[in-house]
């Protein structure tokens, strides 16, 4: 077992730090500050984070094959040019709920970009319950709502084999596994893999490695989690220095980094002395696993 390190590799104290994904074309790590609303890149070549503004919520980024990036920005799918820091709506969903938000989102295998919502918070994890949804967008650009009721829709990935998708509603406390047809972006027959234990807290941000296991963070939790689908056992568990341990992506150049994002809202000041890197990014190494480059959106 190689030693693992962690260090603070950017203090931007964000209010909901999310979405980590690795950008290679540009060496950088891509992620959003949800209630601070912007889209955020640090380059690993300058050590330096690069900030868009938006106008909503913004809390999903994911790579886009024509170029750019997509995001999800309040109940809109948009489109992002970095250059030009220009924003374009691709389509709108859960418009009959104006207290609702889009939260985590991932393109799938094929090119498909995965993202559900939620009621806006009252306060973190406190909310108006069943208000969520999952969708899809397709390459077509047409949305499709695979199932309502949700809480705070969250961490999502899919197997190496293409054939289970996994998903975290968070408080349901529990990491769901569905079948997953990668022809046509279906899933059913949803079944719990892994509930978590108290101390772990809340289910956040999830990803898979290259042995097939998941990664969970864990908010309030101050960690992320490693579990085995095949048998729903956790394998390991790394600790940060911060508690609102927000989501994970594997990065650099061979992918055998972690990336954690970090929130601080919902922190009083004593707390935040406490734990003065609240909302930072951080940076794993020597897990001794590397992590799934992430899928571009084809639309």
């Amino acid at each position: 077992m190689s030693s693992v390190k962690i260090e603070c590799i950017a203090s931007e104290g964000y209010r909901i730090g999310e979405s980590p994904v690795w950008d290679e074309k540009e060496s950088a790590l891509l992620c959003v500050d949800i209630t601070g609303r912007k889209v955020c890149r640090w380059s690993s070549v300058t050590k330096q984070v690069q900030a868009i503004a938006v106008d909503a919520p913004v809390s999903s980024v994911a790579l886009r094959k024509s170029g750019d990036y997509v995001i999800t920005l309040g109940t809109r799918f948009a489109a992002l040019k970095w250059k030009e820091q220009l924003v374009t709506t691709i389509t709108h969903v859960d418009e009959d709920k104006p207290n609702n938000r889009f939260n985590d989102g991932k393109v799938d295998p094929a090119g498909r970009y995965f993202a559900g919502t939620m009621a806006e918070e009252i306060r973190p994890a406190v909310l108006e319950r069943h208000q969520g949804s999952l969708y899809t967008l397709f390459s077509d650009l047409s949305v499709v709502k695979h199932f309502d009721q949700v809480d705070i829709s969250n961490g999502l990935d899919w197997s190496l084999d293409h054939k289970t998708f996994f998903y975290i509603d968070s408080l349901s406390y529990s990491v769901d596994a569905f079948d997953y047809d990668l022809q046509t972006g279906k899933i059913g027959n949803r079944r719990s893999m892994y509930k978590l234990e108290k101390e772990e807290s809340i289910p956040d941000g999830m990803c898979i490695d290259t042995e097939g296991k998941l990664w969970v963070a864990c908010y309030n939790g101050g960690r992320v989690i490693r579990l085995d689908p095949e048998t729903g056992k956790r394998l390991q568990t790394v600790r940060l220095p911060v508690d609102k341990t927000t989501s994970c992506c594997f990065g650099g150049k061979d992918y055998s980094e972690m990336y954690v994002t970090s929130a601080s809202d919902g922190m009083d000041k004593e707390w935040l002395s406490r734990q003065p890197q609240a909302g930072g990014i951080f940076k794993i190494t020597g897990l001794g696993v590397k992590g799934v480059p992430p899928y571009p959106f084809a639309g």
